[in-house]
């Protein structure tokens, strides 16, 4: 049983990070469902690592740099695996006037201007909001928001339907069903990290990064039937965004 959840974890890890892991036997096709639980605990580590590097960086240079260079760790350890899905999911909702035409668009590899465009002030917005903060909020903001913006993935996961084509899929399998107590998992995972903030703090980031990731899901319902993996991707990535703008508005922000 432990083992088992071990690989799961290790799944969760290789399938939302280039951290190495080591190589799995026999592969189950359903490992990448059962291991969705564990999204917000890799968000965590993810998280965990980004503030590392802020508050090293935060020794050596001033704030602005200091966001970036902790921005741009997130980026490399990831892959740039959720900024794809920002990317694809704006030129594709962007772009397409029919459903079949957006997700034509969100499967190709070429960036348009919605991509490009999303990329841009998405990066920006996460680095000017983390450059506000002082840097020991700043470094706990980032553990939170990266744990609670996968949780967000995982309640899309479980409440949306996919709207995409399993088969031309660019991640196999991929992730269609989360049951209930496995959500339950994903919701202590995801919500632990806010807890070491400020109680009205807390409060008003989850509402500051639920509001643009319950919205984007409505639009990626009423355009196209669902989620994908690009809108997951896409999802995590304006949760984290208004997590972050959120605590600075609640007044966290002196340096």
């Amino acid at each position: 049983m432990i083992r088992r959840e071990l690989t799961l974890l290790l799944v969760a890890l290789q399938f939302l990070t280039r951290i190495p892991v080591p190589g799995f036997v026999d592969f189950k096709a359903d490992w990448l469902d059962r291991s969705a639980k564990y999204f917000p605990l890799v968000g965590m580590t993810v998280g965990l690592i980004t503030a590392l590097f802020l508050l090293g960086a935060g020794q050596l240079f001033p704030p602005m740099l200091s966001a970036t260079i902790a921005i741009t760790a997130g980026v490399l350890v990831t892959g740039a695996f959720h900024e794809d899905g920002l990317a694809d999911t704006a030129d594709g909702l962007g772009g397409g006037l029919t459903r079949e035409r957006r997700l034509e668009i969100m499967k190709d590899s070429r960036i348009g201007t919605y991509g490009a465009a999303a990329l841009i002030l998405g990066l920006a917005l996460k680095i000017g909001a983390l450059a506000a903060l002082d840097i020991a909020i700043g470094a706990l903001a980032l553990v939170a928001a990266h744990a609670a913006a996968r949780l967000a993935t995982v309640i899309a996961i479980n409440s949306m339907a996919y709207a995409g084509d399993a088969d031309a899929a660019k991640v196999k399998p991929l992730a269609t069903g989360v049951t209930s107590p496995e959500l339950a998992l994903a919701i202590a995972f995801g919500l632990a990290p806010t807890f070491l903030i400020d109680p009205a703090c807390f409060a008003l980031a989850l509402i500051g990064g639920a509001i643009p990731a319950a919205l984007l899901a409505y639009q990626s319902n009423r355009l196209i039937g669902g989620y994908t993996g690009d809108v997951l991707g896409a999802m995590e990535q304006v949760f984290e965004i208004g997590f972050l703008l959120a605590i600075v508005a609640g007044g966290a922000h002196a340096h």
